[in-house]
């Protein structure tokens, strides 16, 4: 029988001001929370604040000691055949509020971690929606953020020191080996140039200026190469995360949250949009309910022909990675290296920058965190998936005989769907080449951004300095109108 470990701290550490205890009340009152439900249910391990280790960016700073969850609870989620347990951030909806009739999903683009929805008090999604009412979660797919497995969570805890905290088990016992730790030839040659490299890295001390770049390239570098028996087990693609990873959070939120229909509202960004997509594209040609009251995309497509996305340089290297057989995209320990090359002078890489967000929408320091700690690293069967939305009919599944976005027209779901007018990775071009299959009555589509300014980029949508103020009240404003039972 598998042991998960419950953490307590103080709320106060994360500046929560609302007394959970009446929220607790609240709901028991509605019969819709046991007393102690955090240790009673099945496959959840809540905790009010935790240091976490993220896999990949530990910054220039040279700070290991990993983020902090800043939601009001953590909670995990088992995945049916699989050793994985997913992280669900929970924030609990604020006192002063509206009561509301449904949860809210948050789903992150490709390799994003829950950081990207809840960056800053002042840039938090997921805050604004909690304190719009609404029971607000953000999951975290497999191999990001929080999410683990037991070989990861005992790296992890040789890595760190555990607070004094209780123990306790877990009912369903999902303690499963994951093999005798033999490494693969792919693994052992990554390893091996990843040594060559951080040697040839380590004698650059006469670089001056780039030091603190050298430096966190090692560091980014030393990580990637710690977690390379891990990586080799990132066996998954696209269809996992819509046929497992999903459901299987959508149930959990469900059982938490009661609502009466059984019904969810959903925000995705990027990948996060294009998985909502598929989701309403699925359960239409099933004839399946996909139990959502409304969803809101941020720059999503399942379509990107059109446009002159920048994701077309990434092209070239979805064969050679196929033929290669490499099982992970570093993604995380990639932008951690690019960043100061795209940040300083002499901005060698500074067209990076603008991928994520357009000139004075995001503070630097909050752009800084944003990249060296909300990515991780994706299996290349995720990616090579996802390369098909330049393909004939956009994204398709696995087996590439079923397009997703040609079932769209027989779904009954509200969408509304939000595009920058600068995102340079999933233009508005691509963003409409899908809404323009869904049935017009059922549709909203809205282009961010001014011709004066300001403009939004690809990540602007979610935490930028204005999206509070003109992005949060809109998605709030049609989910409100759609939180109907």
């Amino acid at each position: 029988m598998a042991t998960l470990y419950l953490f307590r701290f103080d709320l106060s550490s994360i500046g929560r001001s609302d007394n959970r205890g009446c929220y607790l009340r609240r709901f028991r009152g509605q019969g819709q929370l046991e007393p102690s439900w955090a240790l009673r249910r099945r496959n959840v391990v809540a905790v009010k604040s935790v240091k976490a280790f993220y896999g990949g960016a530990y910054g220039l700073n040279d700070n290991k000691t990993g983020l902090i969850c800043t939601a009001d609870e953590l909670h995990y989620v088992s995945v049916p055949n699989s050793d994985w347990k997913l992280a669900l951030w929970r924030y609990v909806p604020s006192l002063r509020a509206p009561s509301r009739n449904h949860p809210l999903l948050l789903l992150s683009g490709v390799g994003s971690n829950a950081l990207g929805y809840d960056l800053s008090p002042e840039s938090s999604f997921a805050r604004y929606m909690s304190n719009q009412g609404y029971d607000t979660w953000i999951l975290e797919l497999r191999g990001l953020g929080l999410s683990t497995t037991e070989q990861i969570e005992s790296e992890t805890l040789e890595k760190q020191p555990l607070v004094n905290g209780s123990v306790y088990e877990n009912s369903v016992g999902s303690s499963v080996s994951l093999g005798d730790g033999q490494t693969s030839n792919i693994a052992t040659q990554l390893r091996q140039w990843n040594k060559n490299l951080i040697s040839i890295i380590d004698g650059a001390q006469q670089l001056g200026p780039f030091q603190p770049f050298v430096q966190g390239v090692t560091s980014a570098l030393e990580e990637f190469q710690e977690q390379l028996d891990v990586y080799e087990k990132y066996d998954w693609d696209f269809d996992n995360y819509l046929e497992e990873d999903v459901p299987a959070a959508m149930e959990y939120i469900r059982n938490q949250s009661k609502p009466n229909d059984g019904k969810l509202l959903a925000i995705g960004h990027s990948m996060g949009g294009i998985l909502l997509y598929a989701m309403i594209s699925r359960c239409s040609f099933k004839k399946v309910n996909p139990q959502l009251a409304s969803v809101v995309t941020l720059a999503s497509s399942l379509d990107y022909r059109p446009s002159n996305s920048s994701l077309r340089l990434l092209l070239p290297l979805a064969n050679p990675t196929q033929n290669l057989n490499v099982p992970v995209f570093p993604i995380g320990p990639l932008l951690v290296i690019a960043h100061p090359l795209a940040s300083r002078p002499p901005y060698i890489l500074a067209w990076l920058k603008d991928q994520i967000s357009v000139e004075d929408m995001l503070h630097p320091t909050l752009l800084e965190k944003l990249v060296l700690n909300g990515f991780g690293s994706v299996p290349a069967k995720v990616l090579l998936q996802l390369s098909s939305v330049f393909e004939e009919g956009g994204l398709h599944d696995r087996n590439g005989t079923f397009q997703y976005k040609n079932h769209l027209r027989q779904g009954n779901i509200p969408i509304l769907a939000l595009a920058g007018d600068r995102d340079l990775i999933c233009p508005p071009e691509a963003v409409y080449e899908t809404v323009k299959e869904i049935p017009r009555q059922l549709v909203s589509y809205k282009v961010l951004g001014k011709p004066g300014g300001p403009h939004y980029a690809h990540y602007d949508i979610v935490g930028s300095r204005l999206a509070s103020s003109e992005v949060y009240p809109l998605v709030a404003d049609f989910l409100n109108r759609h939180d109907m039972v």
